[in-house]
């Protein structure tokens, strides 16, 4: 093991474990306190699973508690082994999978349901993740159909969020307001410019979306949108005795042989919404990593799918989720990556600021202050995760396209996967591009379309 200190295009220090590699806090990197604190508060959207699975499953509210702790620790996993990710949910897929759950009658056929299907995608995920496949998916699939999935992913976002009845019904001027300040903060050129010339304003770039939470809690009882908190003190009390007799294979025993089959197409299904997960992640980190010199940022596809596919497996078998086990939370991980991008003395290492937020999470899940605190803006924490990763999915997806014919494709494919569901989307843009490309289907074409503005913009310049 080299210094603790990363080198000019090293990766940060680690011990070697097969596949993996093993950075521990404060060993291999330092705790980065804007992004610890930012964690205490936005485990109000892991608490955001919580009414999904009552909902669903009938479960009380200390046993999913228990559940979202659980998934909490699993969590941990990505940067302790060596994926310089903020993980989460599988956000998009979360309808597809509450659809296919709520066919089944309420009870112990959904929880078997929701216990073959979470099996099925672990199982398929490591499949993946060992044999090196996870890697070679991301080189095969053909451009349009990557960028239509990654676009859809946004699309399918932002429609949760606006749907008749979705949160911004509920909470209409505090979401507007929230999400309008976020973005401000997190995307806006003008911010960036302000940032670097004052030193209050840098401050509060680099707290990343914890002032949003604490305005929401405020904004939203202004505007009769929720009560005010009533903050309790203490430490939370998941039921994992009631969660583990009545919602695990321990007490309910393993489903029947034909819910796996039954789950195979929506697991499927599930894993093309996973896979543009697993791009935007490596978008995201290649853009970190070009403007970052001082560390090299190693990451792997088949390690993250032997991740969070154990992750998945795991929680099938002590804990099933709704939410589900993804490789990546698109929202957190870019408002992390954007202040890594500010340099060294802004976050020393990416583990850094990914296991600090995380190491947060999690203590905010435990005290009761924190959970009582953002209880009545659980449903604006997830609009505002949610259309964050719509921003950025869309934003990386066009960027996927290679032309403006694989632009067409994508447009098609993202709209079929939000009306219809991700099988639709990756058959119709199969369909699409063999039709469109022929035998060329899998390689597509180049026509230069993402440079032409450059060209016009340094031929504008020359005139002048």
């Amino acid at each position: 093991m080299s210094s603790n200190q990363p080198s000019v295009s090293q990766e940060a220090p680690y011990f070697g474990f097969g596949p993996f590699k093993i950075r521990l806090p404060f060993v291999h990197y330092r705790l980065e306190l804007p992004d610890y604190l930012q964690g205490l508060l936005m485990c109000a959207v892991d608490l955001a699973a919580i009414p999904l699975m009552t909902e669903i499953l009938g479960m009380p509210f200390e046993a999913a508690l228990a559940i979202v702790m659980l998934n909490g620790l699993l969590y941990l996993l990505h940067h302790l082994l060596g994926d310089p990710v903020i993980p989460g949910w599988i956000t998009p897929a979360i309808p597809l999978l509450m659809a296919y759950v709520e066919a089944f009658d309420p009870g112990t056929d959904r929880v078997h349901a929701l216990i073959a299907f979470q099996m099925m995608l672990g199982l398929l995920v490591i499949l993946l993740g060992k044999t090196g496949m996870a890697a070679r998916v991301v080189h095969l699939i053909p451009h349009a159909i990557k960028s239509g999935i990654i676009i859809g992913a946004g699309l399918a976002a932002v429609a949760v969020v606006f749907k008749e009845g979705g949160r911004f019904d509920s909470y209409p001027i505090t979401i507007s307001i929230a999400v309008g300040v976020a973005f401000y903060l997190i995307f806006s050129g003008h911010f960036a410019r302000l940032r670097q010339r004052g030193h209050i304003w840098a401050t509060v770039g680099k707290l990343g979306v914890f002032p949003i939470i604490i305005l929401a809690v405020i904004v939203a009882p202004l505007v009769n949108e929720a009560p005010w908190p009533n903050v309790e003190w203490g430490f939370t009390q998941p039921d994992f005795a009631l969660m583990w007799n009545q919602y695990t294979v321990f007490g309910v025993g393993l489903p029947p042989l034909s819910m796996f089959l039954t789950a195979l197409p929506t697991v499927l299904a599930t894993y093309i919404v996973v896979f543009g997960d697993v791009l935007q992640t490596k978008a995201i980190l290649k853009e970190a990593d070009e403007v970052r010199q001082d560390e090299k940022i190693d990451y792997n596809p088949n390690r993250s799918h032997l991740i969070f596919g154990g992750r998945n497996l795991f929680m099938s078998i002590f804990g099933p989720d709704v939410v589900m086990c993804g490789p990546l939370w698109a929202a957190m991980h870019v408002v992390t990556v954007e202040r890594y991008k500010q340099g060294k003395q802004a976050m020393q290492s990416i583990f850094g600021g990914s296991g600090s937020f995380r190491w947060g999470t999690n203590t905010g899940l435990l005290l009761l202050p924190i959970v009582s605190l953002v209880q009545p803006i659980l449903g604006v924490a997830l609009a505002l995760t949610l259309l964050i990763q719509g921003f950025v999915s869309v934003r990386i997806g066009i960027m996927e396209s290679r032309s403006q014919r694989d632009l067409g494709i994508a447009g098609v494919i993202a709209a079929v996967l939000t009306v219809k569901g991700a099988a639709w989307a990756f058959a119709v843009g199969l369909a699409l591009v063999v039709l469109i490309y022929g035998r060329d289907a899998f390689r597509g074409e180049v026509d230069r379309t993402f440079v032409k503005d450059q060209q016009y913009k340094d031929n504008q310049h020359d005139a002048l």
